[in-house]
């Protein structure tokens, strides 16, 4: 009997190229295309049409679309990176003001952790001031990212400022610092997809499994009034064994 699937389905990747990998579960699965493409050479004589036909070479492509964000589907496979704890996250447009009398200086609320200013603007105009390195003008800024502070010139003093800036939190969240590999330095993993579909005669499953596969492209793309969907693409081939795919199917002959 036929079968139908229907859905995205259930997607995992198992990194090859590590022992004892954690497998990694696309979650929020939007869609997964896998396509099957091979190279034609044709024989021809003095007639318009071939004699003969032979397949050439022959790939495997696929991408998947997925709702989750996770650090470590990114780390894993297409980095091939272990993730360590900590995280970083942005303070943004943090309400300040300018002392009205000297030191014309502000600490920003999570200044033990400083890493990156961000800029800073007038809260009434929303006009950007201009970072500086030490001294500065009326309009201007400078800031010590040792210690979180801004330090501003005595013309602005009372001001209301918005102060934006990256921080640290440790112990929380999990991240990579990648360094720059070597070429033809990237990670395998094995990818297992099924579809299924729960048909009057139980349910029909299809099982797609590619032992060895490498990613080519990963894409985060956010919009206006949508959900970030992270693609990741990817490109199968042959394992140390020789086999390429397992595909099975629960329909009877």
């Amino acid at each position: 009997m036929a079968i139908y699937t229907f859905g995205s389905g259930t997607l995992f990747g198992v990194r090859g190229d590590i022992a004892n990998a954690t497998p990694v579960k696309f979650g929020a699965l939007q869609e997964v295309s896998v396509e099957f493409t091979s190279t034609s050479k044709e024989l021809y004589g003095q007639y318009q049409f071939p004699l003969a036909v032979a397949r050439g070479t022959s790939k495997i492509t696929g991408k998947a679309k997925f709702g989750q964000i996770q650090g470590r589907a990114f780390f894993d496979l297409f980095f091939g990176q272990t993730a360590g704890a900590g995280q970083t996250t942005l303070s943004i447009s943090e309400a300040q003001s300018v002392p009205a009398s000297s030191p014309f200086t502000v600490q920003v609320n999570n200044h033990a952790s400083f890493a990156t200013d961000l800029g800073v603007v007038y809260a009434a105009t929303a006009l950007p001031l201009i970072l500086v390195a030490s001294s500065p003008a009326q309009g201007q800024y400078a800031v010590n990212p040792g210690t979180g502070t801004y330090t501003f010139n005595a013309a602005d003093a009372g001001a209301a400022i918005l102060v934006s800036y990256q921080y640290a939190i440790a112990g929380s969240g999990e991240q990579i610092t990648l360094a720059n590999p070597l070429l033809g330095v990237q990670p395998s993993f094995q990818a297992v997809l099924e579809t299924s579909y729960q048909s009057p005669g139980g349910l029909k499953k299809a099982d797609l499994t590619l032992f060895s596969c490498v990613s080519s492209k990963l894409t985060l793309d956010s919009k206006q009034e949508d959900f970030t969907v992270p693609e990741l693409d990817f490109e199968a081939f042959a394992n140390a064994a020789g086999n390429v795919f397992t595909w099975s199917f629960n329909e009877a002959s």
